[in-house]
């Protein structure tokens, strides 16, 4: 049976006194009302891991990630943070290839693939995140587009290597828009994106969790997560109120 899962992307938002409040929020909620089988990430700033991982403690429903890091080793690369460093500190998971460091930063495929390949490496898994703006929606592009992305950033994994990647399928265009993806179309995209990934390794792609990353709510997550094809979600807005957050997480 797939992991459900359920990831929290606090984005560039929250004071540390902010976020170990929410956490602490969460915390108690989930450990009071969410079935144990679920998974939650919290995918926090850099400045918070330690700590919010040290709230944590030993808790083993709910586990922090980064939300990026560097392609490279170590060096003279100012500002960026490395999988070793991630891992010297616990960080079990990390965003990679989310819409807008592909938009704002530039990240292309290869990039993404380095940084899937060096995560991997220092035992972190990677939250692969793939998706489509409203132009390629629109002209009937998005399949192939988002075919592409996960062949060029995660085919030349082996089948275990494979096994250690959680997919985030994000609709760009249904992203603080004001448009809305329905259930249907979440659930074709993530049997397109299994589909191809069974292309490759065959039945393993049975095994990869795939989140749904579109403005998911506690309105609409129950519908979302009944999709067959939908192991959970990648929360954006609604994970910063602990409240609404945790609704999601018992809606799967």
């Amino acid at each position: 049976m797939r992991q459900k899962i359920v990831a929290g992307n606090w984005k560039m938002n929250k004071t540390l006194d902010e976020a170990n409040t929410l956490a602490s929020e969460v915390l108690g909620m989930v450990a009071d009302e969410v079935k144990s089988e679920v998974k939650v990430i919290l995918c926090t700033p850099f400045p918070y891991l330690l700590s919010i991982k040290n709230l944590l403690g030993n808790n083993t429903k709910i586990s922090v990630s980064a939300q990026n890091l560097s392609e490279h080793e170590a060096g003279a690369y100012t500002g960026e943070v490395s999988a070793a460093m991630l891992k010297s500190i616990g960080v079990a998971y990390v965003l990679v290839g989310h819409s807008e460091r592909r938009q704002y930063f530039g990240e292309d495929s290869a990039l993404l693939a380095k940084k899937v390949d060096i995560a991997l490496k220092h035992g972190i898994s990677p939250i692969f995140c793939c998706g489509e703006p409203l132009e390629v929606r629109e002209s009937n592009g998005h399949e192939e587009l988002v075919k592409k992305q996960v062949e060029e950033s995660l085919f030349h994994l082996s089948a275990d290597e494979l096994k250690k990647v959680i997919v985030a399928y994000e609709p760009v265009w249904a992203i603080g828009t004001g448009k809305t993806a329905s259930s249907q179309q979440a659930q074709d995209m993530h049997a397109v994106i299994r589909k191809h990934l069974a292309s490759k390794y065959g039945a393993v792609s049975d095994d990869i969790s795939i989140l749904y990353g579109g403005s998911v709510g506690a309105a609409n997550a129950k519908e979302l997560f009944a999709c067959a094809d939908v192991d959970g979600g990648l929360v954006g807005g609604a994970s910063l109120k602990s409240r609404d957050f945790t609704e999601i997480i018992k809606s799967i």
